[in-house]
C-alpha cells in the first residue's frame, strides 16, 4: 500500500512539474515574441484600429461582456462574474501563439503566454492585437477576421459610427462566431443582444464567474 502511495505521489509531482514547464514555455515564448508584437500593436493603434477607436461607450460595452476586469488583472481572472475561463489576453494568445489551438493541455501554454504578454505589452497594445485577430463569422464575402473589418463588412462603417444596437450585434457574435449569422435576422443572436443590453443598462448581473452566456440576463417571463 505504501508503495502504491509513493508511486501515486510521484505521478502527481511529475504532472505538476510538467504543467509548470509547459506554462513556463508559453511565458518565455511571449517574452521572445514581445518586440514584434509591440510593433504590430503600435501600427494598428496608429491606423486607428485600437480599442480607443471604438468610442468610450462601445469599448465599455465590449469589456463589460468579454472581460469586465481586463484593465486590472494580469492575464487571468478566476472570480469576476461573467468573465468565464478566457480573458481577452488569453483569447489573443490563442491566435498569436498557436497555429492550431487545441483545448485542454493547450490552455496551459495559452495561460503562460498571456501572462508573458501582460509582462511586456501594455493593455492598449494587447487590446489592439485582440481586436485585429478576432474571429467574427461569415460576412457578405466570406469569413471575417478582425473586429473593425467585420464592422465595415456588415455595416459599411467603422465601429465608432455604429448605433448601440449595431455594435451590440458585433459583440454578441464573439462567443460563438460560427453559430450566429450577422448578415441576416438571427433570433438567437437577437436574444443575446437583448441580454447584453440589459447587462450594460445595469438591469441584471451574470449568475457567476462562468456565466458567459449571460443566463442571469434573460428577459423576465411576461415582460
Amino acid at each position: 500500500m505504501r508503495r502504491i502511495f509513493k508511486l501515486a505521489s510521484l505521478l502527481v509531482v511529475s504532472l505538476i512539474v510538467a504543467v509548470a514547464a509547459y506554462g513556463g514555455k508559453g511565458y518565455w515564448d511571449a517574452l521572445s515574441d514581445a518586440p514584434h508584437l509591440r510593433q504590430r500593436a503600435d501600427d494598428l493603434i496608429a491606423q486607428g484600429l485600437g480599442g480607443d477607436s471604438l468610442g468610450a461607450d462601445h469599448l465599455a460595452m465590449l469589456l463589460n461582456v468579454e472581460d469586465p476586469n481586463f484593465f486590472d488583472h494580469a492575464g487571468v481572472d478566476f472570480s469576476t462574474p461573467g468573465a468565464g475561463a478566457t480573458t481577452i489576453t488569453q483569447s489573443a494568445s490563442k491566435r498569436l501563439a498557436f497555429k492550431n489551438f487545441r483545448p485542454g493541455v493547450g490552455k496551459i501554454r495559452q495561460t503562460g503566454y498571456a501572462m508573458g504578454l501582460e509582462r511586456r505589452l501594455s493593455k492598449d497594445q494587447i487590446l489592439a492585437l485582440w481586436l485585429d485577430t478576432l474571429e467574427m463569422g461569415e460576412g457578405p464575402e466570406g469569413w471575417v477576421t478582425g473586429f473593425h473589418k467585420a464592422s465595415s463588412a456588415i455595416y459599411g462603417r467603422p465601429p465608432a459610427a455604429l448605433s448601440g444596437a449595431e455594435f451590440a450585434r458585433l459583440v454578441a457574435v464573439l462567443i460563438s462566431p460560427a453559430s450566429f449569422t450577422l448578415r441576416d435576422d438571427d433570433v438567437a443572436l437577437t436574444e443575446r443582444v437583448r441580454r447584453i443590453e440589459r447587462l450594460v443598462a445595469g438591469a441584471c448581473v451574470p449568475e457567476g464567474h462562468g456565466d458567459v452566456w449571460l443566463e442571469g440576463c434573460r428577459q423576465p417571463p411576461g415582460s
